[in-house]
């Protein structure tokens, strides 16, 4: 009921296995492992967003500006995380998406970050602003009304 209770703001939550390998010498799970448990949720965002297609069709789509992550407990092997993504922070360029791993084996929270994506014309090689219908499936996704 914990895990539950803590990913019910995330819309995409996926569960990534936690690997031997992704240990260091320090007896946990390395600190660039997070950020991957991060993308790969944020993929997992993207395509509920159907953002691959969108950038197939367009070339419009997202590029990470900045990411970040507040470690709060160290994962060790064996574990199973669940991740989540939502959306924050829309604006017609950029959108902020927040992530959060908990350990299923502790119940507790190892990390939450976010990073910042920003609009990207790939095919022109510069920013751009988010179509209206992207924007509009973000805030669909995250259970929120267009802000005016």
């Amino acid at each position: 009921m914990i895990m539950e209770e803590l990913l019910a703001d995330y819309p995409v939550v996926i569960e990534i296995p936690v690997a031997w390998g992704e240990m260091d010498a320090f007896q946990h799970v390395n600190n660039t492992v997070y950020l991957r448990y991060f993308e790969s949720a944020r993929i997992a965002y993207f395509e509920r967003l159907k953002l691959t297609e969108w950038m197939e069709q367009t070339g419009v789509g997202p590029i990470l500006a900045s990411v970040q992550c507040r470690f709060k407990f160290p994962l060790v092997y064996p574990d199973t995380v669940s991740v989540g993504a939502r959306g924050t922070d829309v604006e017609e360029d950029r959108l902020v998406v927040e992530n959060i791993v908990i350990s299923h084996r502790w119940q507790r929270v190892a990390a939450i970050g976010s990073g910042v994506l920003v609009a990207y014309d790939y095919r022109r090689g510069k920013r751009t602003t988010w179509p209206p219908e992207i924007l509009e499936r973000i805030l669909a996704l995250n259970g929120n009304e267009r802000e005016k």
